[in-house]
């Protein structure tokens, strides 16, 4: 059984996908430099973990959209399972982007935006995964 497109399952794992693509390209950590300039480093600079985080965003929106229009996985493998290994990586990933600042960055201590629109988007898509998992209860 399909989850139907309206579904809350459905909207958050789209929203959640779409938010975790573009939260790649923006601020994860902020500072000022010695010389008063200021300093932003967007996800996709942070190391392979920021580039994870875009293509598990990525993933989900191809997910979805192969989902809408008619191609389904096999039954082995259904679509809320995969929403939550996902889910379970981006949260993984950004947790430690937001622990562990990198040592090249060290100096831009603060944390930007960006990174907590990450972990939003990451819990949002674990979230799609169990409402999709709650919504295929009998």
């Amino acid at each position: 059984m399909t989850p139907d497109s309206g579904s809350w399952g459905v909207r958050l794992a789209w929203v959640s996908g779409l938010v975790l693509t573009i939260s790649a390209f923006t601020d994860w950590y902020t500072g000022t430099l010695p010389n008063g300039q200021t300093l932003a480093v967007t996800g996709w600079h942070t190391g392979a973990l920021g580039k994870l985080v875009f293509f598990i965003g990525l993933a989900t929106l191809i997910l979805e959209a192969s989902r809408s229009a008619g191609i389904e996985l096999p039954a082995a493998v259904p679509d809320r399972l995969i929403l939550l290994a996902l889910g379970s990586l981006a949260v993984i990933f950004v947790l430690i982007r937001l622990i562990s600042v990198p040592d090249t960055y060290f100096l831009s201590t603060a944390r930007g935006i960006g990174l907590y629109l990450s972990l939003l988007g990451a819990l949002g898509l674990l979230g799609a995964g169990l409402l999709r998992t709650a919504e295929d209860l009998p």
